[in-house]
């Protein structure tokens, strides 16, 4: 996410794609510090909100098998 699209991101954007029948999973990575918001679906219209912050962290994805660690995420992107 950058600054300027920060809210459409996880206002509008965010409610446009919960529209899609097969959606799961969101995640909102900050490219400006170490902070990554994920929501993971578990029923109709109900998510759940995990917060990620520190870089010994791992996010595991729900909706495919996948996990990935934060500091690999800032590693690559840095």
């Amino acid at each position: 996410m950058s600054k300027s699209t920060r809210n459409y991101d996880k206002d509008q954007k965010f409610a446009a794609y919960r529209t899609i029948p097969t959606f799961q999973e969101y995640l909102l990575i900050d490219q400006y510090a170490m902070q990554v918001e994920q929501y993971y679906k578990t029923a109709q219209k109900q998510w759940i909100f995990s917060e990620y912050n520190e870089a010994s962290e791992t996010i595991s994805l729900n909706s495919i098998s996948f996990q990935i660690t934060m500091t690999d995420i800032y590693t690559m992107s840095g």
